[in-house]
């Protein structure tokens, strides 16, 4: 019996085998990609942390020089809610120093911003940041990648009489009441993305506070995991 190609039935089972080939196949796709799409992930991760690090790598495999560097990672119990995942912190040898990285997350005026809070070793002074975002304004709020807004972060400290204070984002011409060695000018014309990465670095280094304190009975020390090479 001849098909009837001009009916709504036809129609209907031909659209319907598309889609489902289609969907397989997509997902076929994505699964071959997962692989490399979470390469890429970690490979900007390691970058991210470099540049907060101050690590040049133009001209080298970062992934191979955040491994030579990379000494551990530090797994601690979220303090917000001991259920969710524990808090990350990085520990590297630079030039024989210690520095500790911390993970930051916040939001800005059109949507998230994110970075990574390099630290001396006495966990006060800031050594480097690197500052990312999903969607700020070109030549305002996009700023806070640039070198010359993260620099001002450079020897800034965060605790002031061993009470953390954070470094805020202020106007220029004004002053918090930590004083000037707790704070950095914000971005011109880019009021409300300074002031997310200003409530960004208060609240992330509030859920360090124990760690960065030294207060071990008030943290949980996972386990110091080596980062693995790929």
């Amino acid at each position: 019996m001849k098909l009837n190609t001009n009916s709504n039935i036809y129609t209907f089972v031909y659209m319907t085998v598309v889609v489902i080939i289609v969907a397989v196949l997509l997902a076929l796709a994505n699964q071959a990609l997962k692989p490399l799409q979470e390469a890429n992930i970690q490979l900007d991760k390691q970058k991210q942390i470099l540049g907060a690090l101050k690590v040049d790598f133009a001209n080298g495999n970062p992934e191979q020089i955040y491994q030579e560097l990379v000494m551990d990672t530090i797994r601690i119990a979220n303090p917000k809610d001991a259920a969710k995942d524990s808090l990350e912190i990085y520990r590297f040898s630079i030039e024989g120093d210690i520095k500790y990285v911390l993970p930051l997350s916040g939001k800005g005026l059109w949507g998230g911003i994110g970075g990574y809070l390099a630290l001396n070793a006495d966990k006060n002074t800031i050594y480097g940041v690197n500052f990312n975002h999903e969607g700020e304004t070109p030549g305002l709020g996009a700023k806070i990648v640039e070198i010359e807004f993260r620099e001002k972060f450079e020897n800034k400290k965060i605790f002031k009489d061993n009470q953390l204070v954070s470094v805020a984002v202020l106007k220029k011409g004004k002053t918090c009441a930590a004083g000037e060695e707790y704070q950095v000018d914000a971005i011109s014309g880019a009021t409300i993305t300074s002031a997310g990465v200003s409530t960004m670095l208060e609240t992330n280094l509030a859920e360090y506070a124990a760690f960065l304190n030294d207060r071990p009975a008030e943290q949980v020390i996972v386990e110091p995991i080596k980062e693995e090479e790929e």
